[in-house]
């Protein structure tokens, strides 16, 4: 069996932080590494804790979602990163992909979607 896909979480509200958190380490193939609940320190958790996949939030404070998507692709370029946003209108969800997003879903995405995006972008599907 594989090595579970390290994940890390970039989402401003704690709620949702955790409960992604709670549910994606319930599951044998994906291992939550790490999580901050800003863009400022995305660089520095993936330098330190090397996860193969961010899993980022669109609207955060200080950087956004695009921002700390750029800063983070250019600082660690083997890092995907799966945009999870509330909400973003066409320009803002192209806006990712020219960032170095590979997929951008909702956040009421149904749970198995999430988890297959992830999956996917690690090269795991």
């Amino acid at each position: 069996m594989p090595a579970p896909v390290r994940v890390a979480l970039v989402e401003d509200n704690q709620v949702f932080r955790e409960a992604l958190e709670l549910l994606l380490g319930l599951r044998g193939d994906i291992e939550v590494v790490g999580s901050v609940e800003d863009g400022t320190h995305v660089v520095e958790l993936c330098r330190k804790l090397e996860p193969d996949v961010v899993v980022m939030d669109y609207r955060l404070p200080a950087l956004d979602g695009v921002q700390a998507t750029k800063a983070l692709r250019d600082a660690c370029p083997d890092v995907e990163v799966v945009c999870l946003t509330a909400s973003a209108n066409l320009r803002e969800v192209d806006a990712l992909y020219e960032a170095g997003a590979v997929a951008c879903l909702t956040k009421d995405e149904h749970l198995d979607k999430i988890v297959e995006t992830i999956l996917s972008a690690a090269g795991r599907q």
